[in-house]
């Protein structure tokens, strides 16, 4: 079973997290054999965040040494070279461990803070995001694994017939490319999408690596990933890609039997446990669930590695 925890540091009450607390839970979370930790920082209601989250992994990564590190990014917050800059250089600091979890929603709290007070209609949201992720997954593979010679006495730095430019003219962005960052040890990070609304899914299961089913019902969240495994067959993915979690709040409720039903009962491939900012919530699942969870993910070296997923297409 893939096992994923989501930890969204947006306090929106008294807790807020320090670093101190949560490497350790990160630490724990590595130690335990968890395969990777989605960390987001965005709340609909005023919040406060004590990192922003692609920096907050910067920092995790020199801290552990197994555990993926995903971290959510805004399509709406980023312009896409930057975007895909930023995570390049996070998977070449993690030794090829990173992930974005690429979020297909738009949050009017956020638009206002970036020239956009009135947001997008849904539907130009959504033709930009997918705009957006294409330009983000072409420029990180702009560079061919031996594409960088380094040949200081022949005076070449590159070759150029493995350096790809992207040359991007679309609707909403123009991006020519390459990024000045060298190829991810892992081919390309991992690009997670999150609880896709109906009309995502077939770009979702197209695309992504990771989709993390949201869906409340047994019978929804199986109904899901049948969807999604059905559109991944209609356009020639490998079987088993993208990988599909299940997403549970981790409550004082729940148990690993309880979750080794929903991962066997839903047809998916492992299960995303979600945690608020809260410290006593931490310390429940630290204490309490993490232990019965110990060895449940398939923790080894880079990301796709332990993700099954092979290399980026």
């Amino acid at each position: 079973m893939h096992l994923a925890v989501s930890l969204n540091i947006a306090a929106t009450g008294q807790d807020v997290l320090d670093f101190g607390q949560i490497s350790a839970f990160v630490r724990n979370l590595e130690a335990a054999g968890v395969d990777m930790v989605i960390i987001s920082d965005s709340a609909d209601a005023p919040s406060t965040s004590p990192f922003e989250a692609t920096t907050l992994l910067a920092a995790l990564a020199t801290m552990t040494e197994r555990i993926g590190l995903v971290a959510s990014a805004s399509t709406l917050a980023h312009q896409p070279y930057n975007l895909a800059r930023r995570f390049a250089s996070l998977d070449i600091i993690s030794h090829g461990r990173v992930g974005w979890n690429a979020t297909l929603r738009q949050n009017p709290r956020e638009a206002a803070n970036f020239s956009r007070p009135e947001g997008f209609s849904d539907d130009d949201f959504r033709r930009r995001a997918e705009e957006y992720i294409g330009i983000v997954q072409g420029l990180w593979r702009g560079w061919d694994a031996d594409a960088l010679l380094f040949d200081k006495v022949g005076g070449r730095f590159h070759d150029p017939d493995k350096m790809h430019v992207l040359d991007h003219k679309g609707e909403f962005f123009s991006v020519r490319g390459p990024l000045n960052v060298a190829r991810s040890p892992q081919d390309a990070p991992v690009l997670v999408m999150s609880s896709p609304a109906e009309a995502d899914r077939e770009f979702a299961s197209r695309v992504a690596d990771v989709v993390l089913i949201g869906e409340r019902s047994l019978e929804n969240a199986k109904a899901v990933c049948e969807e999604l495994r059905h559109f991944a067959r209609g356009v020639g993915r490998q079987p088993g890609t993208p990988k599909l979690l299940v997403t549970a709040a981790a409550g004082s409720e729940l148990g690993a039997d309880q979750l080794a039903v929903l991962h066997a009962s839903s047809g998916c491939d492992g299960i995303n446990l979600t945690l608020p900012a809260d410290l006593r919530a931490l310390d429940d699942f630290t204490g309490r669930l993490l232990p019965e969870l110990a060895g449940a993910g398939r923790q080894h070296g880079r990301l796709r590695g332990h993700r099954g997923l092979g290399s980026a297409q």
